[in-house]
């Protein structure tokens, strides 16, 4: 993926500077670390195919909630919202990227599990988030059970697809790159549903009256951002800021910045309240 600067001037870098950069309200971050200032600008993977977490809007600029708390991380590292490298990372190429060293930190709705802790580090939790699967409005799924012997779209490397590996083996799968080629695949017929993060889902349900969530959440985790292993003060650096993020009600603001109000409440729950159990 192309690696861009994100300036200082666009309205998301203005934002980020207007929810957080008051000296008076700030809350103490540990030092940054040298490695991190020695680059000279905070190098985040984040998503550009998942609003409202991450993605890019029709005038190409990176947009979405886990964007601007990368936008935030380097405006308190830096003194300055502009000191940032945004990279578009997918579900399958994330974390190669992170290890890779291409990027310093993921905000790409990585979600925490025992297999990718094994190979990088998760900050503390921010949110959570569970699965749904999207489907043609008259289409006969009504629940998760309904789709044994048909077959279900998802991103190769995704939470979804481990789940299905994990819980419905028989289950026939069509594995692809971005979210834009999942839908896609879903409304040429070539899926019978289209399996992602229900806060991604729940958006393009939203805008498009011929497609329905089935509205049965499964493979629910948490969410956080991703770091190499072994930078113990990066991680508590991370950590600390997204403390911070939340002691001054960044979330909340965001969520009101980037998801329509109606769809508002599902999101505040997510970064407010303990995570539900699910299948």
């Amino acid at each position: 993926m192309t690696l861009l600067r994100h300036l200082a001037r666009t309205a998301l870098a203005a934002a980020a500077v207007a929810a957080g950069l008051s000296a008076a309200a700030a809350q103490a971050l540990p030092p940054v670390p040298k490695a991190i200032q020695a680059a000279g600008v905070l190098r985040a993977g984040v998503r550009c195919d998942q609003p409202p977490y991450g993605y890019k809007d029709e005038s190409g600029n990176f947009s979405g909630i886990e964007t601007d708390m990368a936008i935030q991380i380097a405006a308190w590292a830096f003194g300055a919202p502009d000191k940032i490298e945004l990279t578009c990372v997918t579900a399958e190429n994330r974390i190669p990227q992170l290890m890779g060293k291409k990027v310093d930190i993921l905000l790409a709705t990585l979600g925490v599990t025992p297999e990718r802790a094994r190979v990088i580090d998760f900050s503390k939790p921010y949110r959570w988030g569970g699965s749904d699967m999207l489907v043609a409005k008259d289409s006969p799924i009504r629940k998760l059970d309904d789709v044994a012997g048909k077959t279900v779209v998802m991103l190769k490397g995704s939470t979804q697809a481990k789940w299905f590996e994990d819980n419905m083996p028989k289950v026939e799968t069509l594995r692809l790159n971005t979210a834009s080629d999942a839908l896609q695949a879903l409304k040429q017929g070539r899926g019978d549903a289209y399996t992602h993060d229900a806060a991604t889902l729940v958006v393009v349900a939203a805008k498009d009256p011929s497609l329905r969530l089935v509205g049965e959440s499964f493979a629910v985790t948490d969410a956080a951002a991703g770091l190499r292993k072994n930078d113990p003060e990066w991680l508590a650096y991370v950590d600390a800021a997204l403390a911070r993020m939340k002691a001054e009600g960044l979330y909340a603001k965001w969520v009101d910045k980037w998801v329509p109000a109606d769809l508002r409440p599902f999101y505040a729950d997510a970064f407010a309240k303990p995570k539900p159990t699910a299948r």
